[in-house]
């Protein structure tokens, strides 16, 4: 008998998903495992992997569909040696076949609110406990048949996935438990509150408005940046750094560049003194020069400093790459390239992917302090605000100085509350004390 296949609860709160892209036709066989399409949740896109085996006979939701409810039908999977012709009206003889979903990076790990039958060892598990079980196709299907639950089984596959050995060896030692007891209802979680599109058209006066469609930028951006709040536990310190000493000795370096064709060589900004002091910053804390990965903690060897650049309808982050071992002059020149090149949307993915952490400077239109969000894999993030005249007290006098405040967001997982005191003060120093970034 034909088996159904329905749209997939992906999160506890899921009630409807886009079903983005089908990555397998009408005809395809299918093997377990295979993913077969792309679904769009409020948190990320999942990929979602056949259980059975067989060959995609219908299709009966189109890719890109919107909103389609949870347990609708969405394909049909003819059995082996089956009539592909007669499983195109699919029947509710044969228990429906769910399928589980495996998290497209950068994503983190999503519950299941509802496990079918078909996927008791794993999707259960996930229901009960909140917690992604990473397993393979074929431990799923051993531990399934053989009704086990996979929680808290240790895996031996790459980044710690349950394989078929350590579902066997498991079995043998008989240190697994019945799936069963690993269902349980998922804890309540209330549905969001905020309004859907058509909802918020409805405050404002047909005609008072222009509707532009997102583009693939704007959308990148919206969904990074909010699974990184959802998913990244942020915290903030703030610091006043003194510029006086930094001005001078910009002044003076622009003052000596050397000339070509009666023009200049280089002009150094305040940023470029930042993005050259966070470089340097990494270099003298280097248990901050970090991403955080499930399985380890990456810790780099250069400071790979992304710098927000402003573009039409958006934003992008070129590389600096190993700016704490080029000179100021140096960073000047990439930057300018960089943000001539940004502009028109010419540089290569190279250019921008990447990095250890970036900078968000809003000193040029006169902020005087705000909070980034940290955009993964990096784990801290500069927020920078306008240099400007404060009074500040000096060997007991109130004199005024030029002071610009910072502010650096830190992922917790990767940056506790110390280490990132002490980045920033190591920040504060190098730009306090400017020459020592030039010895």
């Amino acid at each position: 008998m034909p088996t159904n296949i329905l749209m997939p609860a992906l999160s506890p709160t899921m009630e409807k998903g886009n079903l983005a892209k089908w990555l397998k036709k009408v005809g395809d066989k299918i093997k377990s495992g295979d993913v077969i399409a792309e679904i769009e949740t409020d948190k990320a896109t999942m990929e979602v992997e056949a259980v059975d085996e067989g060959v995609l006979a219908r299709i009966v939701v189109p890719e890109g569909t919107a909103d389609v409810p949870v347990n609708q039908l969405i394909a049909v999977l003819a059995g082996e040696g089956e009539d592909v012709s007669a499983a195109a009206a699919p029947s509710a003889e044969k228990p429906v076949a769910a399928m589980p979903a495996a998290v497209s990076a950068p994503a983190a790990p999503i519950a299941v609110a509802s496990a079918p039958s078909a996927q008791v060892a794993s999707g259960a598990a996930m229901a009960a406990t909140g917690t992604r079980v990473f397993a393979s196709p074929l431990a799923r299907r051993i531990a399934k048949d053989a009704g086990l639950s996979l929680v808290g089984l240790a895996g031996s596959g790459p980044h710690g996935r349950i394989v078929e050995r350590d579902v066997r060896a498991a079995m043998a030692s008989g240190t697994t438990r019945p799936a069963s007891a690993a269902v349980a209802p998922a804890p309540a979680k209330a549905v969001s509150s905020l309004p859907s599109d058509e909802q918020i058209k409805k405050f404002f006066e047909p005609g008072s408005y222009d509707e532009i469609p997102h583009d693939n930028m704007r959308r990148t951006i919206a969904r990074r940046l909010t699974e990184s709040m959802q998913n990244v536990p942020h915290f903030y310190l703030t610091a006043d750094c003194d510029l006086d000493l930094l001005l001078n000795l910009r002044e003076e370096a622009n003052a000596g560049a050397p000339l070509r064709d009666g023009k200049p060589l280089f002009k150094l900004s305040v940023n470029d003194f930042v993005i050259k002091a966070m470089a340097m910053a990494l270099h003298a804390i280097p248990d901050a020069n970090v991403s955080f990965t499930e399985g380890a903690m990456l810790k780099h060897k250069r400071a790979d400093i992304g710098v927000a650049v402003a573009i039409p309808n958006g934003l992008i982050t070129p590389i600096v790459r190993d700016a704490g071992r080029k000179s100021l002059s140096a960073i000047s020149l990439d930057m300018k390239d960089f943000a001539a090149r940004a502009k028109i949307r010419k540089l290569l993915p190279t250019e921008y992917q990447g990095g250890t952490t970036a900078i968000s400077n809003l000193g040029m239109f006169g902020i005087k302090q705000f909070t980034a969000v940290i955009n993964p894999p990096h784990a801290t993030i500069l927020a920078v605000g306008v240099g400007e005249k404060r009074a500040v007290v000096r060997n007991g006098q109130l004199t005024a100085a030029s002071v610009m405040s910072v502010t650096l967001s830190c992922d917790h997982r990767a940056v506790d509350g110390a280490l990132g005191a002490e980045l920033l003060q190591a920040f504060k120093g190098f730009i306090e004390r400017p020459m020592s970034m030039l010895v």
